[in-house]
């Protein structure tokens, strides 16, 4: 047994510094088809055929115009969500109130739609855009503020903060702002049609889509041609290397998480005003949530972003469509969560790449030493 020596491969597991771009596309799709294989797993236990349900919802997402039309209405919300985490994730802030962010958006937007009902559309949607970023950016600063000072963990902060905003818009449309003429049930009044976003032609497609496409546009211009972005990047990749050029850190956490929040509260305005019309309790089905996913999936690409959403935009719709056959809809959270689960796994390999070794016995020799 003493003369056993370790066996010589070929190829070597390293630390990479700087990923590779072809793994870096390989491994954000292969926690996709990971993520949906695990998901067939579940699904076949519970005695469904999970190439069927999958074929179902492929086709009625992307075989019809309805499910198209339908996957985009979805994806805005996650669009304009997954933007506004990612750009704090950027910079290594872990901005888990996106959905607190989202309802003080909506929050503040419905009430400048009830205050001011009698209103020009050019006042009315200029002020919710305008009320919906204050909301959404204060809830974002909230946190930043003991962040940058006293070094608090955002997560647990922002985290927290998501249930005192829901709580918040759940007392107004049970309280204060519930519709008298609503048959008693938790709604406020419907916007007046100035206060509603257009749509195009017959569809539900409102132009959040446009608001979404230019946020994604803005901010990779910002990440990637500006100053400020570039400090950005360098915190998040290296702080002591940010102390030591001299960019001020606690001013980036405020100015990030408050950009953060901005853009967070504009996705729950335009929800509310292209969709709903109205604000209700539970107008997102954790849009807020489902965005930390996107954004990972999306390697915190602005642009990339755009498609991503457009994906679990159409997971979401595939969801409704295979209850039909039966299938609960928090089958649609199960593979989120896989999603996430398996791009986590998938940042680990990342930072490592195999390395062949041309001689491996001298490479052990040498490890031996």
């Amino acid at each position: 047994m003493s003369g056993l020596r370790p066996v010589a491969f070929p190829w070597r597991l390293e630390r990479s510094l700087v990923p590779s771009p072809a793994m870096s596309v390989l491994v954000p799709v292969c926690s996709v088809v990971l993520a949906l294989l695990a998901g067939a797993v579940f699904l076949a236990f519970t005695g469904r055929d999970p190439w069927f349900l999958y074929g179902e919802m492929f086709s009625g997402v992307f075989g019809t115009r309805y499910g198209l039309f339908e996957t985009v209405v979805k994806a805005i919300p996650l669009m304009i969500a997954g933007l506004g985490v990612g750009l704090a994730f950027r910079m290594r802030l872990w901005n888990i109130g996106g959905e607190g962010q989202l309802y003080m958006g909506a929050c503040a937007a419905t009430w400048v739609a009830l205050t001011f009902p009698d209103q020009p559309a050019w006042f009315l949607l200029p002020g919710m855009f305008a009320a919906a970023a204050v909301g959404g950016g204060v809830w974002g600063l909230l946190p930043a503020i003991p962040r940058a000072y006293l070094g608090v963990n955002e997560i647990i902060t922002t985290l927290m903060l998501n249930y005192v905003a829901i709580l918040w818009v759940d007392y107004l449309v049970y309280g204060p702002w519930r519709d008298p003429a609503g048959f008693n049930f938790p709604l406020t009044a419907r916007f007046s049609p100035e206060a509603i976003l257009p749509t195009l032609g017959d569809s539900r497609i409102h132009a959040g889509l446009l608001v979404g496409l230019t946020l994604a546009l803005i901010l990779y211009v910002v990440l990637y041609r500006t100053r400020w972005g570039y400090e950005i990047r360098v915190v998040g990749d290296s702080p002591g290397a940010a102390r030591y050029a001299g960019i001020n850190i606690g001013r980036n956490i405020l100015l990030v998480m408050l950009a953060s929040g901005v853009i967070c509260g504009l996705a729950g305005m335009v929800e509310v005003s292209g969709l709903a019309h109205r604000l209700q309790p539970g107008f997102s089905p954790g849009y807020g949530y489902t965005a930390i996913i996107i954004a990972w999936l999306a390697r915190l690409n602005p642009l990339t972003v755009i498609l991503v959403a457009f994906l679990f935009g159409g997971l979401q719709v595939g969801g409704y469509i295979v209850q039909t056959n039966g299938v609960p809809a928090t089958m649609v959270a199960m593979l989120q969560g896989l999603v996430l689960f398996f791009v986590l796994a998938g940042e680990v390999l990342l930072k490592y790449r195999f390395r062949r070794v041309r001689d491996p016995r001298a490479e052990v020799k040498k490890r031996d030493r």
